[in-house]
């Protein structure tokens, strides 16, 4: 259980995180602000007090690992290294800008803090199911995350992931998946239907753990009973809300991929600061 201190900060950086995903967003004039606010809780969650991860040393072989397979959502992962010291804040108004390091999906060559490239949704879950497996294989402490996005589960790449994870009983892996129900099509079951998440994730041999993405004592227990779990790969299944956070933006698929005005931007900030 986590304490009242280590809750409040989680919290604290979480909404760190979603201003500044915002100011980035905004900054830059393109980008995915939606699905960024959405996991802001759990890179929150895990960036300060699950993962084993030093800004110091950020290719230290004991680091833990950690993929954003659903790539689009890098305001969200270049917030969260910011806020824990991999480079400065500031860096963030530089988002997509030539000649800076924080492309559009991020980049493991440039940027401090990255474990893997990511952009091609299916491909970034694939990755850390190798990082899972050479682990297990040199016999290493590390764990690996990922998160994915609900719309990514339509890649046929994603099930053969699953399938090779649960295979080599890839328990050091544990994979998010965003299920806030939009991708930038539209609603998720109109498109191309992955529903029931669950069922399938269970039936490719995982372990499942449903959760509301929200909240973070659900999300601490989450990773808990993970790294419990000594024989499968674990798969947390977030209910999770597009655009969290920021009310104009919640629920709704027209900022998947849209960027705020600076009007909007101050606006949306100020809410987000009086939370």
């Amino acid at each position: 259980m986590l304490t009242l201190e280590q809750k409040q900060l989680i919290q604290e950086k979480a909404k760190a995180i979603r201003v500044n995903i915002v100011k980035a967003v905004t900054a830059a004039k393109s980008g995915h602000p939606g699905g960024s606010l959405s996991i802001a809780d759990v890179m929150s969650l895990l960036y300060f007090q699950e993962m084993n991860v030093n800004p110091n040393e950020p290719k230290d072989p004991n680091r833990d690992r950690f993929v954003l397979s659903k790539g689009h959502a890098a305001p969200a992962l270049y917030a969260t290294l910011a806020e824990k010291g991999f480079f400065p804040t500031e860096e963030l108004l530089n988002l997509r800008k030539i000649d800076h390091i924080l492309q559009g999906h991020p980049d493991m060559k440039y940027i401090p803090g990255v474990d893997m490239s990511t952009g091609s949704l299916g491909q970034g879950i694939s990755a850390a199911c190798g990082m899972a497996l050479a682990g297990k294989i040199d016999g290493a402490s590390y764990r690996v995350y990922s998160v994915l996005g609900d719309g990514e589960l339509e890649e046929g790449q994603v099930w053969e992931a699953a399938m090779f994870a649960a295979h080599y009983k890839l328990s050091n892996l544990t994979a998010f998946v965003d299920f806030n129900g939009l991708q930038i099509d539209g609603d998720i079951t109109k498109v191309m239907s992955p529903l029931p998440i669950d069922e399938k994730f269970k039936a490719f041999g995982w372990h499942v753990i449903v959760v509301d993405g929200h909240d973070i004592d659900a999300l601490h227990e989450a990773v808990t009973e993970a790294k419990a779990t000594t024989d499968k790969p674990t798969i947390v299944i977030m209910n999770t809300i597009k655009g969290k956070g920021v009310q104009a933006m919640e629920g709704q698929v027209g900022w998947h991929g849209k960027a705020p005005s600076q009007e909007e931007c101050d606006k949306f900030v100020a809410e987000l600061l009086e939370v």
